[in-house]
């Protein structure tokens, strides 16, 4: 069977409140302990693949449940078994009772490549459930409030989260009873498992690495609409997973760095498969929420990424000119709290609007679009080419400005093309990509240093460390911009892979 789930984090200020809704105004929630023994191999060969085996007594009884990813965000595969006997003490665990299962198909596919199978209690939850089931826009649904702590040998972390899990009805109208909960408490969305967080805990980690870009596979039959699914479940992957982490407020810079990559490859399917402009890319409520929320998050991304690399940079400039300064910091600029920018009520309507976009649908328009996908998808990729290589051409006039919108319009069709390589080729598509990856790269050290000057001409024009850092970066903005002339060159001769379509 799978599991169709939403998990959020409830605020502090906001528990006694959510306990009381999720009860009912008759009282009807139910109560129960939740106990659960997690197992794994000693080198987490489970949790690395996404896949949970546990224990867990509830109540009198005892229940073994595996759980393994599934094709998007909201679903799992789940195979649930009860345990005979009452006793206080747990069963042994029989791997053997999930077989003949997709989960189980998977939980023996990851052990038949496990150094060392052995499967053994890594850590423990112990959780206090209170739950009910309500009927909400066409569907029926199951709210459960959990409370309590995970726990790896001497370590405790405390949980609290809202679980709303569909038991019958259509996925959207689990999305929309989210909405209503994220509205009225100020939940945010949290893609980590309790096994997830239990396992980290376990290991010693504060977070898992930041999700990374995965790939997407298109076939030329296709319809459109199956395509741009497929396209934004891909990003799906990688924007929740670091948004959630994000929003914990314990991240790396890393993970800051992948959610903004996935906001930009998210606006790049939106704009490929609903063929906008540049005037009409964020014409799309999802692609204007994904363009706030991308810029809203600049201010914390150019510290980590341009701060204390520019600040390396200086020190070694200034040590060439003999001079007694101290190199300054990039100045700070306005931006929030990217953990608060992520609860907040617009991103997360943001967040759930890309759930809902991944969901299979049927509109007219849908019907309507029978143009075979490759050719679509050629036109637009075509129309891109030439904007950029007509930028390329007139690179030496174009002003700082003008250079950064050739960067975006370089970054989008370098993304379209990663998602469209199984229409037009690997092989094909590798010299282009080549030549867009590297103007790309070149675009972006000068773009890096053009944000340097706009934030150090905010600073005191008296301070002669800041003066000294202004004219060096100008003087460094100059050096790179001429740099740029091979990758200009490569792109203009790069050959077009979508051309025989």
């Amino acid at each position: 069977m799978t599991e169709i789930e939403l998990k959020f984090q409830v605020p502090a200020e906001r528990r006694a409140a959510v306990a009381a809704a999720v009860a009912g105004r008759s009282g009807a929630g139910q109560v129960q302990r939740l106990q659960a023994a997690y197992h794994d191999t000693a080198e987490r060969t489970l949790a690395n693949a996404g896949v949970a085996l546990r224990l867990r007594r509830e109540g009198p009884r005892w229940v073994q449940t595996l759980k393994a990813s599934g094709g998007d965000a909201m679903t799992r595969l789940e195979h649930n078994v009860v345990r005979p006997g009452r006793t206080a003490a747990a069963p042994p665990l029989d791997v053997a009772l999930h077989a003949g299962t997709p989960a189980g198909a998977r939980l023996a596919e990851v052990l038949s490549g496990a150094a060392d199978p052995v499967l053994a209690c890594q850590f423990r939850t112990d959780i206090r459930r209170l739950s009910r089931q309500v009927r909400t826009h066409g569907a029926v649904v199951e709210l459960a409030f959990d409370t309590g702590s995970v726990q790896a040998e001497t370590q405790s972390r405390p949980l609290c989260e809202l679980e709303i899990e569909l038991l019958r009805g259509a996925p959207d109208a689990l999305l929309a009873c989210a909405r209503q909960w994220v509205a009225r408490h100020g939940l945010w969305l949290d893609t980590r498992s309790k096994a997830e967080r239990g396992d980290l805990l376990a290991r010693g980690l504060p977070y898992t690495p930041a999700r990374k870009a995965v790939a997407v596979r298109l076939s030329a039959d296709m319809p459109a609409a199956a395509a741009r699914r497929a396209v934004l479940q891909a990003c799906a992957q990688q924007v929740l997973p670091n948004a959630s982490q994000v929003a914990s407020g314990i991240f790396g810079d890393e993970h800051l760095h992948q959610l903004r990559v996935g906001l930009r490859r998210l606006r790049a399917a939106l704009a490929l498969f609903d063929g906008a402009t540049d005037t009409e890319a964020e014409a799309s409520p999802l692609a204007a929420a994904s363009a706030a929320l991308f810029r809203e998050l600049g201010a914390a991304r150019d510290q980590a990424a341009i701060g204390a690399p520019l600040r390396a940079q200086l020190e070694q400039a200034i040590a060439s000119a003999g001079l007694a300064l101290v190199a300054p910091s990039l100045p700070q600029g306005n931006g929030a709290d990217p953990a608060r920018v992520l609860r907040s009520a617009a991103a997360q309507a943001m967040l759930l609007d890309l759930l809902n976009a991944t969901l299979p649908t049927k509109t007219a328009q849908d019907a309507a679009d029978d143009s075979p996908l490759a050719a679509l998808l050629a036109s637009r990729l075509e129309r891109w080419h030439r904007q950029v290589k007509r930028d390329v051409r007139a690179f030496a006039g174009l002003d700082d400005a003008a250079r950064h919108r050739l960067r975006k319009r370089v970054k989008r069709l370098r993304y379209a093309l990663e998602f469209t390589q199984a229409l037009f080729g690997r092989k094909k598509l590798a010299r282009y990509l080549r030549a867009l990856s590297d103007l790309q790269d070149r675009l972006g050290a000068l773009n890096d240093v053009g944000v340097a000057i706009t934030a150090f001409r905010s600073a005191s024009p008296a301070d002669a460390a800041v003066a000294f850092a202004l004219g060096w970066l100008v003087a460094r903005r100059e050096a790179l911009a001429a740099a740029c002339a091979p990758e200009l060159e490569a792109f203009t001769r790069a050959r077009r892979p979508w051309k025989s379509q």
